[in-house]
């Protein structure tokens, strides 16, 4: 099974608690956690993706946030050295993260606005 995954979330798994939009987005969350932790492959997208199926944000397909989180799938995968539609390993995916968003302290300056950013510090 190859998950489609849009890049940003890539920061959001590494801090995710169990808080969410709804009960059900929260549910999806930790059963993607689960299946992501089995290292399947991945491709990285700058669109909804497997995570966002449950979101109360997901307006027919598209994000009601589409340019904000637009940017931060831009962001990294700029700083991860990838490109959209890129197939991955999920854990070769986290480790370009950790290398080079979140140890060097760059994940506040791409997503520092978002809603959820005081659950994301280290």
């Amino acid at each position: 099974m190859v998950y489609r995954i849009r890049a940003h979330h890539g920061m959001c798994f590494s801090f995710f608690q169990g808080k969410g939009y709804s009960g059900e987005f929260t549910d999806n969350m930790w059963a993607m956690k689960e299946k992501l932790n089995e290292n399947p492959e991945v491709v990285l997208l700058q669109e909804t993706d497997d995570v966002c199926a449950h979101c109360p944000n997901n307006k027919e397909g598209r994000c009601a946030s589409l340019e904000q989180v637009a940017d931060y799938d831009r962001q990294v995968l700029t700083l991860c050295g990838l490109s959209a539609g890129v197939r991955i390993k999920w854990h070769d995916f986290e480790n370009l993260v950790w290398k080079n968003i979140l140890e060097p302290g760059r994940r506040e300056e791409i997503c520092g606005g978002c809603e959820w950013n005081e659950l994301c510090r280290l």
